[in-house]
């Protein structure tokens, strides 16, 4: 596994969700309750981006047209059998790392 860094832990708040670059590739990083998750940025029905959907527990609410991801899996919720890739996360120190392996 290639972790590399992408975020640093105060810039994704508890309770929300952001967009990062890492390696050339976007992904939305996710605070759920201190635990952090990324997850594909690309929603799955017309390529909106997650990362700046709204975050309520651990659904994110795609806003262009409002599909919702599990950010611990990348599951749709009203269909699980479908979804986004989910990556590894690290936090060390005050540094996110994730690996887009």
């Amino acid at each position: 596994m290639a972790f590399l860094r992408a975020a640093k832990v105060d810039e994704i708040p508890a309770g929300t969700i952001r967009e990062f670059q890492v390696n050339g590739t976007t992904l939305a990083l996710a605070n759920v309750g201190g635990n952090f998750y990324a997850i594909d940025n690309t929603c799955l029905h017309r390529g909106g981006p997650l990362g700046q959907g709204e975050l309520e527990d651990k659904a994110v609410t795609c806003p262009w047209h409002g599909w919702q991801y599990d950010v611990t899996s990348g599951k749709v919720i009203v269909n699980p059998s479908v979804g986004v890739k989910c990556y590894a996360v690290e936090v060390r120190g005050e540094d996110i790392f994730v690996d887009c392996s």
